[in-house]
């Protein structure tokens, strides 16, 4: 780089130090990473680990997936969520929705494991039946599920 040439910064780290949290200590790598409200609450802030999140689905290195209930538990609207609703709008993550089917694959995981809160039942599920990575700020919520504690990471 020549004297006085400054080079651009990205908004997103060059070499993120996550890479490895793809690896949930299983052996596997996981490809999918399923966000839970308080991992779409640290969007909405800008937290430096989900921005990390952000820059590898930007890269096609994970796919980012959340439940159309979760947006539902966070969304407020109006100017102080623009940085969600510029995230939720991009091609960086799906939203899926809570259908029929959905849920009454949601009500038999809550028989089976004694867990109750409909939100949560949906991350689990999501997260299960894609052999998910799970964002979230209550690990203890999602474990209550059948996630298991590797698939965890807090946020």
């Amino acid at each position: 780089m020549s004297t006085g040439a400054r080079r651009k910064r990205s908004k997103y780290p060059e070499s993120p130090g996550v890479v490895d949290a793809k690896d949930a200590g299983d052996g596997m790598t996981h490809k999918e990473v399923v966000l839970d409200a308080g991992a779409l609450i640290a969007i909405e802030r800008g937290d430096q680990a989900l921005r990390v999140y952000t820059w590898l689905a930007e890269r096609g290195l994970i796919s980012l997936t959340t439940s159309a209930a979760v947006v539902a538990q966070v969304w407020r609207g109006g100017s102080r969520q623009t940085r969600l609703s510029r995230f939720l709008n991009s091609d960086l993550v799906s939203e899926e929705p809570l259908t029929a089917a959905t849920s009454r694959r949601i009500g038999v995981l809550s028989a089976a494991t004694g867990a109750k809160d409909v939100v949560d039942g949906h991350v689990a599920l999501l997260a299960l039946e894609r052999d998910a990575l799970v964002l979230t700020s209550d690990a203890g919520d999602i474990a209550r599920w059948g996630v298991a504690e590797g698939r965890l990471v807090s946020c």
